[in-house]
């Protein structure tokens, strides 16, 4: 997943996608299946969600151009007292595409491509589900799964066709498809990086090879540290506890006066996600810097991307690739209307 993080000023207002949308429209006649999926246009997670109370302003619909990336469907223009936001509204299955052309690598194996339209799949259903009655149901960045517009690979357009409609189910309903980038060793734990567990989601091996982030090194200053935790006077930071797969799940801040503890992933996202790729790291210290030595990026729950990778390369389909990383799930489909009620083998 790509991360980006921008500081904002409190009058939020997303200027690049405003920009674009006073470029005339190629206007084509709406033939949206009532299988749709309205998408919040947000380039970091960072950047403030639109009110309840967030009016319509305008609905354009056509084909936007917008950092080399093109995007169709409709787009709703909502405004709230901190800006104007941007909604878009596409066909489902498109949407499906862009995400699979936005979170893998060019020339992937057709199998990886596959088990990643699945879960991309799955993942969008369960949280639509969730946000059925909301203005939007997700956002194209790593707030949920990045999203940067039409596809334009006909090997990725080949992998969604050939998996249409197929999503991983536990006990008949949706599972929360959970993927992240890639890891060393094995998967995490989500109840290690967030409250919930699920019975699907085990710790199991995650290996890719020659995959960026593969092993890492980010140094910080005491200063950077301090500014990113709004903490002032650190003196010394070191790894507190472990996850059980060998991760950093608490650190300790030692500062003029205190000793504060916090969360590794808190300490990633207030750092940065690109900064810290990973909680999976060590730490040493000089007199000015903290350096960390590290494996992975992303939070190492779910499937692995590289991990997915390597298994097609080895000629491993992609339902035992989706078998492996989400023991226990079944590949059903949906009809018409996304919902689990309306699954079939």
């Amino acid at each position: 997943m790509s991360n980006i993080f921008e500081k904002r000023s409190k009058k939020f207002i997303p200027v690049n996608f405003l920009v674009i949308l006073f470029i005339p429209l190629i206007i084509v006649k709406p033939t949206f299946p009532d299988d749709t999926v309205r998408i919040l246009m947000l380039e970091s997670p960072r950047e403030p969600l639109p009110a309840e109370q967030a009016e319509k302003v305008e609905r354009l619909t056509g084909k936007v151009f917008f950092k080399g990336q093109s995007y169709s469907g409709s787009f709703d223009i909502m405004k709230d007292e901190n800006g104007l936001y941007v909604i878009n509204n596409l066909p489902f299955e498109k949407y499906i595409e862009g995400v699979v052309a936005s979170e893998v690598g060019k020339d992937w194996e057709i199998e990886a491509l596959k088990a990643q339209a699945v879960i991309a799949r799955t993942y969008a259903i369960f949280n639509k589900n969730l946000n059925t009655e909301n203005m939007f149901h997700l956002t194209s960045s790593v707030l949920h799964q990045v999203y940067k517009g039409d596809n334009t690979d006909p090997f990725i357009t080949q992998a969604v066709e050939g998996t249409k409609g197929e999503i991983l189910t536990y006990e008949g309903n949706p599972i929360n498809a959970l993927y992240h980038a890639t890891c060393e060793g094995k998967t995490e734990l989500p109840e290690e990086v967030w409250v919930e567990s699920y019975p699907y989601m085990k710790s199991v091996e995650c290996n890719g090879v020659n995959a960026p982030y593969e092993s890492w090194q980010k140094k910080f200053t005491f200063e950077q540290i301090s500014k990113a935790l709004g903490i002032n006077g650190i003196k010394d930071i070191y790894i507190a506890s472990y996850t059980s797969t060998g991760r950093s799940k608490t650190l300790k801040i030692v500062t003029e006066t205190s000793e504060i503890e916090i969360k590794a992933t808190d300490l990633r996202k207030l750092l940065g996600y690109r900064e810290l790729p990973s909680t999976h790291f060590s730490i040493t210290k000089n007199d000015t810097e903290i350096i960390f030595n590290g494996k992975g990026y992303g939070h190492g729950v779910g499937l692995s991307q590289w991990g997915a990778l390597e298994m097609a390369r080895k000629g491993k389909t992609y339902k035992e690739i989706l078998a492996h990383f989400y023991p226990g799930t079944a590949i059903m489909k949906y009809n018409g209307e996304i919902h689990s009620r309306n699954l079939s083998p």
